[in-house]
C-alpha cells in the first residue's frame, strides 16, 4: 500500500467542534505569545487544540513523535492523496496556531506550548508552486485556504482591498500588504498568499461562524422555510424586522468577540412579530455582523471601506446584499464569477504553471455582475445598529465554565 493510500487515523475534526474549548482555557496563560507569534487569539476555532485533543484522546502521540501519525488540514490531506507528499501552504499553516506568521515557520515555542510534535507535521510550502503530480502525470500546483483563495480570485491585490465571502458562516479579508497587522480590535492576523518564492503577502481577516447555516437552520430546525433560496420571498412579505433581532452565536462568537461563552438569542419579541419578521431578522444578522468586523478592520488598517466586494452562494439572495449596502453604507459588488474561492485557487495554479503571465492578467479578468447601493438614511442605521449591539449583549456569558 503506498503512501497516498494509506487510511486515516481518526475522524477528521471540522472548525464548528467546540470540544477543545476547556483547552484552550487551560492554555490562557499563552494567549500573549500565540497572539504575537502566530497572529491568533486562544479558540476552539483553530486546528492546533484539534490536534492536541485527537493527540490525548485518541492515544496517538508516541506514533506521532516517531513521525508514524501525521497530521494535515483538508489541503494537505489532497495533497498526500494526490502527490504523495505531506506539505502544506502557508496560508492553511498561519491558521493552525503553529507557524510563526513572521518567519513562515513552524515555531518550537508554539508547538511546546500546544504540545504538537513537529515530526507529524507537514513542510510548509508556497500557496503557488507545483508541488508534484499526480499518478496520471497532472501537475498539483496551488494550496490556499477557503478565504484566501477568494480573496486571491477576488483579484485583492492591493492593500486595503476587502471580499467577504458568504456561505455556511462569513468571512471577511483586506489585504494589509508585505508586514502582519497585529489587530487590536479582535480580528485575526494571517497570512493572504505568497506567490512562489515571493514575499508573503497578509491579510486580517474576520471571521463569522453562522449566516447561510442559519437560513438552513430556519429550514431544517424550523421548517419556516422548504428552500434556502425561500428565506428573500419570506422576508419580503414584511416591510422591516419588526422590532425582532436574531444572533445566531450557536457555537460561540467570533470576531470581533472571540467569546465561546455565547449562545444564540432571539431578542425583541412581541406578539407583532410573525415568521416574516423571523426571516429578515435572520438576513439581516448576516449583515450586522459583517458590519461589527468592517468596524474592527477600519479601525486595526486607519483604512475606510469604500467597498466591499461579496461572493458565496448567498449572493444570490438580492435582499440580503442590499440589506449589506444600507447597513455598511457602502456599495457592494458582485463579481460574475461568485464562487471566488474555486476561481482563486485555479488563478494561483494558473500563475505556477505558466497559464497566466501575472497578477496584472487576473486582475483584468475579474468582471462586476451586480452593484448595490445604500438606501437608508443614517438615523435608521445608528438606530438598528444600537438594536443590535443589545442583541449581541444578551448572548454572552449563557455557558457557565465548570470549575
Amino acid at each position: 500500500m503506498g503512501p497516498r493510500h494509506r487510511p486515516p487515523a481518526c475522524p477528521a475534526v471540522v472548525w464548528q467542534d467546540t470540544r477543545t474549548d476547556a483547552l484552550t482555557r487551560a492554555l490562557a496563560e499563552h494567549e500573549g505569545l500565540f497572539k504575537e507569534k502566530a497572529g491568533l487569539p486562544l479558540h476552539t476555532y483553530f486546528s492546533g487544540p484539534k490536534i492536541r485533543w485527537l493527540l490525548d484522546a485518541y492515544g496517538l502521540r508516541e506514533r506521532a513523535e516517531r513521525g508514524e501519525v501525521l497530521f494535515g488540514t483538508m489541503d494537505s490531506w489532497l495533497l498526500w492523496n494526490l502527490t504523495g507528499r505531506h506539505i502544506t501552504d502557508v496560508t492553511n499553516a498561519s491558521r493552525t496556531m503553529l507557524m510563526n506568521i513572521h518567519t513562515l515557520e513552524w515555531d518550537d515555542e508554539l508547538l511546546a506550548a500546544m504540545g504538537v510534535p513537529r515530526a507529524m507535521l507537514p513542510e510548509i510550502r508556497p500557496s503557488s508552486e507545483v508541488y508534484g503530480h499526480t499518478e496520471a502525470g497532472v501537475p498539483v500546483a496551488a494550496a490556499l485556504g477557503d478565504q484566501q483563495a477568494a480573496l486571491f480570485g477576488q483579484t485583492c491585490f492591493e492593500p486595503g482591498e476587502v471580499k467577504s465571502t458568504y456561505g455556511s458562516g462569513s468571512f471577511l479579508l483586506m489585504n494589509t500588504g508585505s508586514a502582519p497587522v497585529v489587530s487590536k480590535h479582535g480580528l485575526l492576523t494571517t497570512v493572504g498568499y505568497r506567490i512562489g518564492d515571493g514575499p508573503a503577502t497578509y491579510a486580517l481577516e474576520g471571521a463569522i461562524a453562522v449566516t447561510g447555516s442559519l437560513v438552513q437552520w430556519l429550514r431544517d430546525n424550523l421548517g419556516l422555510i422548504s428552500s434556502a433560496a425561500e428565506i428573500e420571498t419570506l422576508a419580503k412579505t414584511v416591510d422591516d424586522n419588526g422590532g425582532c433581532y436574531f444572533v445566531p452565536a450557536f457555537s460561540g462568537l467570533f470576531a470581533p468577540h472571540w467569546r465561546s461563552d455565547a449562545r444564540g438569542v432571539i431578542a425583541g419579541l412581541t406578539g407583532f412579530v410573525n415568521k416574516g419578521h423571523i426571516a429578515r431578522a435572520v438576513l439581516e444578522a448576516t449583515a450586522w455582523q459583517t458590519r461589527e468586523v468592517v468596524d474592527a478592520m477600519n479601525a486595526d488598517s486607519g483604512l475606510d471601506l469604500t467597498t466591499l466586494r461579496a461572493d458565496g452562494g448567498m449572493t444570490a439572495d438580492n435582499l440580503l446584499m442590499q440589506t449589506l449596502a444600507d447597513v455598511l453604507a457602502v456599495p457592494v459588488i458582485r463579481p460574475m464569477v461568485a464562487e471566488t474561492t474555486a476561481l482563486g485557487a485555479a488563478y494561483a495554479a494558473g500563475l505556477a504553471t505558466g497559464y497566466w503571465p501575472d497578477l496584472d492578467t487576473l486582475r483584468a479578468n475579474w468582471h462586476k455582475a451586480a452593484e448595490w447601493r445604500p438606501a437608508i438614511d443614517e438615523a435608521a442605521r445608528d438606530r438598528e445598529y444600537r438594536n443590535w449591539k443589545k442583541a449581541v449583549a444578551r448572548t454572552l456569558g449563557w455557558v457557565e465554565q465548570e470549575g
